[in-house]
């Protein structure tokens, strides 16, 4: 057997069923698969290139199941202390919809710069993108994997608006994109993503969950990181969010529910069981303060056997590693239980409960034979790596998105001594800095706090 990459004398995080850590591992690699892993001595194919994978630490790619691409140009200009609505009718929505289809295509691959340099090989869209065929197109040469969404929603806010008309032409949408942009082995796929919140009808809820049945896709939305979600649902439907969308029938193992801070413990039941998957963003929830330390009943989800994942979500950080370090230590505070969200379970969330929820537990999210070449290379000739003792206990609680040497998606090395291989970062970041200038203009908003002069 002949191989194109081998990857000798590593430590290797396998994340498989038996959760085998390799203190002096092999990894080879033939076109976009795995072919072997195992001990070095064991592991010895020729090859097109061998890598000294000494000093380093293999992983799986990580799964971010959250993140807005087309955030990133409007970093650190929404004030910290606006309540929710202020923040997102006032600020992110506006800032948002402003932007052209340029802008958007700098925002999305800043955003994937930013996960690749920091070992994300896999990632799920918020459903966020407005110049969607011009965003698919731009970031399909970034050599990233990825489930997107365009920015779907079709309630009636004014009485005067055509609410047929509006549903009607958001599932001709997601019908289109579906079409255009198919999950039929590429990197980057469309899926039938909604806002969520308050702002689908049921009838979209119903059509987008169809298109993902009948497609064999996932579907996510926002639900609850407030409490204005609940009360609306309840003021107008009846009944608290996860209630109404189980009487829709829509709750399936298709369905990631994303934030999930403010619910009660019979939403929680609901989901556990339908199967659906719950993201957790920690990061927004810390910076954002919507109590999930003080109410969010992620402990129970996991006892009650929910799928649960890990997202960064908007345009602050897009460093997973992060945030597993931030899943890790909230609950143990929160609830004074030192027991809880081990670092096992929270590099699961990142890899193979991430890879589960998006349908694909044989493809990606742990290291085998015949899983796609989906990995990341740590340099762990670092301080906050030596001595190495538990490398997953360290890469959860003293590492960073910092450690990443290289990265390796669908068996082609998309960041090389950390740098990204497909994308011109210096290009990019002078871009991305005269577009953010020139969107704060247009804007009109007053910036706050410290500001470049």
């Amino acid at each position: 057997m002949h191989v194109d990459t081998l990857i000798t004398g590593a430590v290797i995080i396998t994340m498989d069923a038996e959760r085998r850590v390799l203190a002096d591992g092999a990894i080879a690699i033939a076109g976009d698969r795995i072919v072997a892993v195992g001990p070095s001595a064991e592991i010895t194919p020729p090859a097109r290139e061998t890598i000294d994978g000494r000093g380093f630490l293999v992983t799986p790619g990580l799964i971010n199941s959250h993140v807005h691409i087309t955030e990133t140009l409007i970093r650190g200009v929404i004030p910290e202390d606006l309540p929710f609505e202020e923040e997102l009718g006032r600020w992110v929505i506006p800032l948002y919809k402003g932007q052209t289809a340029a802008e958007q295509i700098l925002a999305a691959k800043l955003a994937i710069a930013a996960m690749l340099r920091t070992g994300t090989t896999t990632f799920v869209e918020a459903g966020t993108i407005l110049a969607f065929d011009a965003v698919m197109a731009a970031i399909a040469e970034t050599g990233i994997r990825a489930r997107t969404g365009r920015w779907a929603e079709d309630r009636a806010w004014d009485p005067a608006a055509d609410a047929a008309a509006l549903t009607h032409n958001a599932i001709a949408a997601l019908e289109q994109d579906c079409a255009a942009h198919p999950d039929d082995g590429r990197l980057i796929a469309a899926w039938p993503h909604l806002i969520g919140h308050n702002t689908a009808t049921d009838g979209l809820w119903q059509a987008a969950a169809a298109i993902a049945e009948r497609h064999h896709l996932g579907l996510s939305a926002h639900m609850s990181p407030a409490v204005d979600d609940s009360q609306w649902y309840l003021a107008h439907e009846g009944a608290r969010p996860i209630v109404h969308l189980d009487g829709l029938g829509v709750l399936s193992p298709r369905l990631n529910l994303v934030h999930m801070v403010h619910v009660d413990a019979d939403e929680v039941a609901r989901v556990a069981r339908s199967g659906a998957s719950i993201t957790f963003c920690p990061g927004t929830a810390l910076k954002c303060g919507y109590g999930a330390t003080r109410i969010g009943l992620y402990p129970e989800m996991a006892a009650a056997g929910i799928n649960l994942l890990l997202g960064t979500d908007g345009a602050d950080t897009h460093d997973l590693i992060r945030a597993m370090g931030e899943m890790a230590g909230m609950f143990k505070d929160a609830r004074q239980d030192r027991s809880l969200f081990g670092g096992d379970a929270v590099l699961a969330m990142a890899t193979v409960n991430a890879a589960q929820a998006m349908g694909m537990a044989e493809t990606i999210g742990h290291l085998a034979p015949g899983m796609k070449a989906d990995l990341v290379l740590h340099d762990i000739n670092r301080p906050e790596w030596r001595p190495l003792n538990d490398p997953v206990r360290q890469l959860i609680w003293s590492a960073d998105g910092r450690s990443v040497h290289s990265v390796w998606v669908d068996g082609q090395r998309v960041v090389a001594e950390g740098r990204c291989t497909r994308i011109d970062e210096a290009a990019l970041y002078a871009e991305a800095q005269v577009a953010a200038a020139d969107i704060l203009a247009r804007s009109g908003l007053p910036v706050q706090g410290m500001t470049l002069a």
